[in-house]
C-alpha cells in the first residue's frame, strides 16, 4: 500500500472502513498497519498512547481476515475495524495503569466486559490511551507519564480525562476509541478535539473491568469521528452484564437505525429543549455563536426548539465535587501497596509497619490531583460532616433528576454547548483547580442523573478551535439523541463541504511520504 493510500484510508470513518472490508478492497491487517504507521508518525507530537499493542493488533486482524465469508456475515458491522482503549479499562496481557505510578507495570489477568465484546466482534485493539490519573481532571495534564497534545494546536490540551482517546481519533491514529465519562470525560475532550463523544445511559454499558473512580457516576462510552460510528460501537459494547450489579437488564437500543434516520435530515415533530441554565455568562462568545447557528439548523430541519428551565443545575457542580471525591476516597483505598501495584517501604530510620508502608506508597504513587480529591472526599465522609456534605449533595442530586424529568415532559431531547470554552493552553489552569472544574459545568448534570448525553462538533470558534454541541436524552432512550445528532452532523458537514477535520492541519501525516 502506498503512503498516499494510507493517509486516505485512515481518514475514513469506521463505517467506510467496514464497507471496504466487506468488498475485500482492504484487509483488517491493512487497516491496522495504516493506523500503526500514523501512530509512529504522530506520537512524538501528540502522545495519545501510553502503550501501543501493534503485534497483538495484527494477530487479531489476521484472525478476522482468516474467517470465512459466512463467519464474517454473522459479526457486527464494525468487525475488523481497529480501536484504541482508554487506559482506565483493563485489558488482559496489556499493561493497564490508569495513568498512575501506583499501577505501573500491572498487567491484568482478565478482560473488561467491553473488551470481551470487542474481541468477540473481531475488532483489533491498537493500544491504551493516555488520561488524567485515575480519570481525575479536565485536561489530561494530570497523567503520571506524559501530556497529550490537542491535534488542532499542540500547545493546547485535548480536554480530559479521556484526552488520549479523543486525540488519537482526532489525529487519525484510530478510527474509534473507548473512553470513560464520570463528569464529562468523553464529551468534553470530544468538544475540544472536534470528535464525537458519547456517554450512554448509566448501566447501559457494563462497568466490569473499568477501574473505578466514582462508581455511581462512571460510564464507558464510544469516541469516534461520526455519529453513526458511535451508534454502531455502542450497540456492540452495550447490553446486560451479570458481573456488573448496576447493569440494566435490557439490551442496547436501536441507535444505528436512529442515526441513519437522522441522516435524512427530517426532524418534523421533534421537540428540542434548549436548557436556559447552560449558557450565557462564562461561555466563550465563539462557543455561543456556533451553538446558536447549529440551533437554527435544527429548526430548519423541522424541529421545534423550546426553552426549558432546569433551575437546580446551578448546584450540580457543587454536588458533584462532593459526591465524586467521596467515592474516589473509598475506591482508591484499595491501592495500599499490599496486594498489587507499587510498594514503597519506609526508610530504615522509620518504623517498618504496614501503616507506614501504605503512607509512603501512596505518597509516591498518587499525583497531586488524586491526593486533593482523596483528602476532600475523606473529609466529606468523616463523622460529623457526612450529613452536612455528602448527604446534602445526594439530596441535590435528586433535585437535578427531577429537573430532567420535568424538562423531558416538555421536550424529546435537551441541548446545550458541551464546554464553556475551546481548548486552553497547557498550564493555563493548573494553578487554579476551580477554574479547571468549571469546564465540566454543562456535562456534569447528565452524570448525576444517569441520563445519556453526546457531544458532536459544531464548527470552529473565532480562535479556529473546535466547539462541541451537546444532546441529552431521557434514561434508557439513547436512540432519541442519535437521530437529531446525525441530522445536525449532516447539515453542518454540508455547509462545511465535508467533515470538520478538513480544516485540521496534520504535519504528522504530511511526514508520511511516498
Amino acid at each position: 500500500m502506498t503512503n498516499t493510500a494510507t493517509i486516505e484510508l485512515v481518514k475514513l470513518s469506521a463505517v467506510q472502513m467496514a464497507e471496504l472490508l466487506r468488498s475485500k478492497e482492504v484487509s483488517s491487517r491493512d487497516l491496522v498497519n495504516a493506523e500503526l504507521e500514523v501512530i509512529d508518525a504522530a506520537e512524538p507530537t501528540i502522545k495519545a498512547f501510553l502503550k501501543v499493542a501493534g503485534e497483538a493488533a495484527l494477530e487479531q486482524a489476521d484472525a478476522f481476515d482468516n474467517l470465512s465469508d459466512a463467519e464474517k456475515a454473522e459479526l457486527p458491522e464494525l468487525a475488523g475495524v481497529p480501536i484504541a482503549i482508554k487506559d482506565m479499562i483493563v485489558t488482559k496481557g496489556i499493561e493497564t495503569t490508569a495513568a498512575s505510578r501506583i499501577l505501573e507495570g500491572w498487567v491484568p489477568p482478565y478482560d473488561a466486559t467491553v473488551i470481551e465484546k470487542l474481541k468477540a466482534a473481531h475488532m483489533p485493539l491498537l493500544g491504551k490511551t493516555n488520561l488524567d490519573e485515575f480519570a481525575q481532571g479536565s485536561s489530561t495534564e494530570h497523567s503520571a507519564y506524559q501530556h497529550t497534545a490537542n491535534p488542532w494546536d499542540v500547545e493546547r490540551v485535548p480536554g480530559g480525562s479521556g484526552g488520549g482517546s479523543a486525540a488519537a481519533v482526532s489525529a487519525f491514529e484510530a478510527p474509534l476509541a473507548l473512553g470513560t465519562d464520570t463528569g464529562g470525560s468523553i464529551r468534553q475532550p470530544g468538544a475540544l478535539t472536534g470528535t464525537v463523544g458519547v456517554k450512554p445511559t448509566y448501566g447501559g454499558v457494563s462497568r466490569f473491568g473499568a477501574i473505578a473512580m466514582a462508581s455511581s457516576l462512571d460510564q464507558i462510552g464510544p469516541v469516534s469521528r461520526t455519529v453513526l460510528d458511535s451508534a454502531l460501537l455502542q450497540e456492540i459494547i452495550g447490553g446486560h452484564d451479570k458481573r456488573d450489579s448496576t447493569s440494566i437488564p435490557q439490551g442496547p437500543r436501536p441507535m444505528a437505525k436512529a442515526a441513519r434516520e437522522g441522516m435524512n435530515r427530517d426532524l418534523k415533530g421533534m421537540r428540542i429543549g434548549l436548557v436556559k441554565e447552560l449558557g450565557g455568562e462564562g461561555f466563550q462568545p465563539g462557543v455561543e455563536a456556533r451553538f446558536n447557528e447549529a440551533v437554527k439548523k435544527l429548526e430548519a430541519m423541522g424541529a421545534e426548539v423550546v426553552e426549558v428551565s432546569c433551575p437546580r443545575f446551578k448546584y450540580a457542580l457543587g454536588a458533584y465535587y462532593i459526591i465524586m471525591p467521596s467515592e474516589v476516597s473509598s475506591n482508591l483505598a484499595r491501592y495500599d501497596g499490599m496486594r498489587y501495584g507499587l510498594r514503597v517501604m519506609p526508610p530504615k530510620d522509620v518504623a517498618q509497619t504496614a501503616a507506614n508502608m501504605m503512607a509512603y506508597t501512596r505518597e509516591a504513587g498518587f499525583g497531586d490531583e488524586v491526593k486533593r480529591r482523596i483528602i476532600l472526599g475523606t473529609y466529606a465522609l468523616s463523622a460529623g460532616y457526612y450529613d452536612a456534605w455528602y448527604g446534602s449533595a445526594q439530596k441535590v442530586r435528586t433535585l437535578i433528576i427531577e429537573d430532567f424529568e420535568n424538562a423531558f415532559k416538555q421536550a424529546d431531547v435537551l441541548i446545550s454547548p458541551t464546554s464553556p470554552s475551546t481548548a486552553f493552553k497547557f498550564g493555563e489552569k493548573m494553578d487554579d483547580p476551580l477554574a479547571m472544574y468549571m469546564n465540566d459545568i454543562a456535562t456534569i448534570p447528565a452524570n448525576l442523573a444517569g441520563v445519556p448525553a453526546m457531544s458532536i462538533p459544531a464548527g470552529l470558534s473565532d480562535d479556529g478551535l473546535p466547539v462541541g454541541f451537546q444532546f441529552i436524552a431521557p434514561q434508557q432512550r439513547d436512540e432519541v439523541m442519535y437521530k437529531p445528532a446525525a441530522a445536525l452532523e449532516a447539515a453542518l458537514e454540508d455547509e462545511w463541504n465535508g467533515p470538520i477535520f478538513k480544516s485540521l492541519k496534520t504535519p504528522w501525516l504530511d511526514s508520511i511520504n511516498d
